[in-house]
């Protein structure tokens, strides 16, 4: 197991490399530059920028310098933002958005997995239905008119909740319930259909007939097998919940991840946008290994052995 880990973890950071070679030759390769804007810069100006950032030395010195600092965690400075590295912009959005996606994910897990699996034994009895009609809801509803009617009903009508920021911890319950709706709703289902599966098995009938005791049939042999699927899509899931979302954090006026990237592709700020792909890549692949680390413990029949 020792020796696949470490293949994956050299495999991860190839693909870091490569997204961030493929996305800076990406952004140097679209017309115009960080400093174009509606109303042209004068020449002069426009000189003095690109000497001050270095954008004027040839693209391959641009781009070691670019890996050499990314190394070294130094992604560059934000052309948009005088005097912010990107880095900083990282280091200042990332607490928000990744406090509010961590209670999203507890929520998800803490419900979705729990429902999935009695509506599964319930199967075609009310709770059943009634788990399967609010899944159904929360995956055709989304997320901006979630945040909206949040805020119109529980700040605006009723007072219970802050029309924006998340000054207090009464503001962290919009947009973490707001966030984590479809992927709760998404979990639900997802966690039912898959032990539904599991308990149709010859094994499951197996152990019933070997007098073994439902509770110990459910908890020791179905629900491990059955939470494979639902782990497997958890770890990108999680990634994209802690990065930020910039129509959650727009909506409730959250300085997060989300919107600075956004804002970023916006002002063609190339360090900015290469730096959030880059965090977003590492952070993604992150939760797949760990993804992967799950497996072993969830269900013990998966080896990690050469050529596996």
């Amino acid at each position: 197991m020792g020796r696949y880990f470490l293949r994956r973890i050299v495999a991860s950071l190839i693909t870091i490399f490569l997204i961030a070679t493929i996305t800076f030759f990406l952004m140097h390769s679209i017309p115009g530059g960080p400093f174009t804007r509606e109303r042209p810069v004068p020449d002069e100006i426009l000189r003095v920028l690109n000497e001050k950032y270095h954008l004027d030395d040839p693209l391959f010195k641009q781009y070691i310098d670019y890996m050499k600092g990314l190394a070294t965690f130094k992604l560059g400075p934000s052309f948009s933002k005088i005097g912010v590295d990107v880095e900083e912009l990282i280091a200042g959005g990332f607490p928000a958005s990744g406090t509010i996606g961590f209670f999203a994910s507890i929520l998800i897990v803490a419900i979705g997995i729990p429902f999935g699996i009695i509506s599964a034994l319930k199967q075609n009895k009310p709770i059943d239905y009634l788990v399967m009609f609010m899944a159904t809801l929360g995956i055709t509803v989304p997320s901006f008119v979630l945040a909206t009617g949040i805020i119109y009903f529980f700040a605006g009508k009723l007072g219970w909740l802050p029309t924006f920021g998340i000054s207090s911890p009464l503001g962290y319950i919009g947009p973490v319930v707001a966030l984590a709706g479809y992927s709760l709703a998404f979990v639900t289902r997802l966690t039912r259909s898959s032990m539904l599966e599991v308990l149709r098995q010859d094994y499951i009938r197996t152990a019933r007939a070997n007098g073994i005791r439902e509770y110990k049939v459910i908890a020791k042999h179905a629900v491990k097998n059955a939470l494979i699927p639902v782990v497997t899509y958890l770890g990108p899931m999680i990634a994209a919940i802690l990065t930020g979302s910039f129509v959650i954090e727009k909506i409730f006026a959250i300085p997060g991840m989300g919107r600075y990237f956004v804002e970023s592709i916006t002002n063609r700020d190339y360090t900015t946008i290469m730096g959030m792909t880059v965090f977003y890549a590492a952070f993604y692949i992150i939760m797949v290994l760990l993804v992967d680390i799950a497996y072993a413990f969830i269900d013990p029949r998966i080896k990690f052995q050469k050529g596996a």
